[in-house]
């Protein structure tokens, strides 16, 4: 199982720039505590500073080598061609395999704050999936549908194949991205009971529609302390307000316990987990990032 981080663009600092090296120091942290894939998420109209995804992930390549790499779109929320350019662009950056992750957007905020359908994210994001292959492909093409394009194209394209990760939740979501994805990202806030349930929806989805199994690749929010009792009393003041999450979702440990936590999961058979940071601070991100990389040898 690969361990990868999706790092937190949500930055609240007064000073912004502060906010930027914040998160290319967590990238740098990243790459030398030897993990193995790095990713950014995707989030608009928001009254805390969120870093956008495709100039941030661009940056951080520059600390990054020919590991995975990707960032999340939440589809309906873009012009499919802007993002099919953006991303071949992004993986002729990268020096090694750029993968898409992606979402429906569930905030009706965001939706109506960008201009577009939120009921009709659905089709958009089925729509869009099926635009970004044609384009990355190099095809030239006419469409109809929530988007009106005449003579679409990209250039440059891809240097090689971009992977598809959709995320998901539901059932029905799961059984979708069996159906359209080369790969399954699991929901973070769920608890280890659902995420088995999930997977093995996926992995029915998956040979019921004779597609076979993608990736199936889990985001975890981890803090790594010295020892149980300091992660324990570090992270007390998150534990009863984290977005909205279980505290039984979160890893909070020692590295003997986080990695005794995240084996769990590679038993169940996810290819990848994704560590997010739970603590704001600074220190604390870059000492869990470090940690991690010691993680990682235990599994």
């Amino acid at each position: 199982m690969r361990i990868g981080i999706s790092i937190a663009t949500m930055q609240l600092t007064r000073d912004h720039r502060e906010g930027a090296r914040n998160i290319v120091e967590r990238a740098g942290r990243a790459g030398e505590a030897g993990l193995d894939s790095l990713f950014v998420g995707d989030h608009h109209v928001t009254a805390a500073p969120y870093y956008q995804n495709s100039p941030v992930i661009g940056r951080i390549l520059a600390e990054w080598d020919d590991r995975d790499c990707g960032a999340l779109y939440l589809l309906p929320l873009w012009n499919p061609v802007l993002v099919a350019e953006q991303t071949a662009t992004l993986a002729c950056i990268a020096q090694g395999r750029f993968i898409l992750q992606c979402a429906l957007g569930g905030e009706r905020e965001q939706s109506e704050g960008m201009g577009v359908s939120h009921r009709h994210r659905r089709t958009m994001f089925e729509e869009s999936v099926d635009l970004l292959r044609r384009l990355w492909s190099g095809e030239t093409l006419d469409h109809d549908g929530h988007w009106q394009l005449r003579g679409a194209r990209i250039s440059p394209v891809p240097p090689e194949p971009i992977d598809i990760w959709i995320g998901a939740t539901a059932d029905v979501a799961i059984e979708r991205a069996a159906q359209l994805g080369d790969g399954w990202l699991g929901d973070p806030g769920s608890l280890f009971d659902a995420t088995r349930h999930q997977l093995s929806v996926y992995r029915e989805a998956c040979e019921k529609s004779g597609t076979g199994e993608g990736a199936v690749a889990l985001r975890r929010d981890v803090f790594v302390g010295q020892s149980v009792a300091d992660a324990n009393r570090r992270m007390a003041p998150y534990l009863g307000n984290y977005r909205g999450f279980d505290p039984e979702a979160l890893i909070v440990g020692d590295i003997a316990l986080v990695a005794e936590r995240l084996n769990d999961y590679k038993e169940l058979g996810f290819t990848d987990v994704l560590i997010r940071n739970i603590s704001r601070d600074q220190d604390e991100a870059l000492a869990t990032i470090e940690r991690m990389g010691r993680v990682k040898e235990q599994l």
